[in-house]
């Protein structure tokens, strides 16, 4: 793989996760059960991580990133909402690494080939807690003793503005 073509990969990769990103953000807003949400703010924590390596790696290649922002979809609302947004999450995880998993394999440049099979591995992770959030499962990040209580759920965004 040449430079060029390691750099346009890390670019569509990056491009790709950020939409993801922005995806899980939005979705979150729709996420008020207390567990669901709490593994939603660990997997936009994560990706926040993930954006930067990617960011470093790209400018370490000489490259720049295009921060134009893709529309975000969401499954309409209503009833039933936060599982359908969990479950397209899910699917879209699994859609991302099929799409990629493949492309990664096939670098050659043996640091970032090992940083996106990291990310990689933490998507399968997140796609796993979307799974189980759209199927309503209270202890996706551990279990609380039985007098435990949540409050209730979680605020409706994640960020004061």
């Amino acid at each position: 793989m040449n430079p060029a073509d390691r750099l346009a990969l890390l670019q569509a990769f990056h491009s790709e996760k950020a939409a993801l990103l922005r995806r899980h953000q939005a979705g979150a807003e729709r996420i008020s059960a207390y567990d669901s949400n709490n593994a939603y703010q660990y997997v936009l924590a994560r990706e926040d991580a993930h954006l930067e390596w990617l960011r470093r790696a790209i400018g370490e290649a000489g490259g720049v990133i295009d921060e134009a922002a893709s529309a975000v979809t969401l499954p309409p609302g209503g009833a039933g909402a936060a599982r359908a947004v969990a479950d397209d999450d899910a699917r879209t995880a699994a859609e991302f690494l099929a799409r990629w998993m493949p492309r990664v394999s096939a670098m050659t440049h043996a640091r970032d080939r090992k940083m996106l099979e990291l990310i990689l591995g933490e998507v399968a992770e997140h796609q796993r807690f979307f799974a189980q959030a759209a199927g309503l499962s209270p202890d996706l990040l551990g279990r609380r003793p039985e007098s435990a209580g949540t409050g209730g759920g979680v605020l409706p965004r994640r960020w004061v503005e």
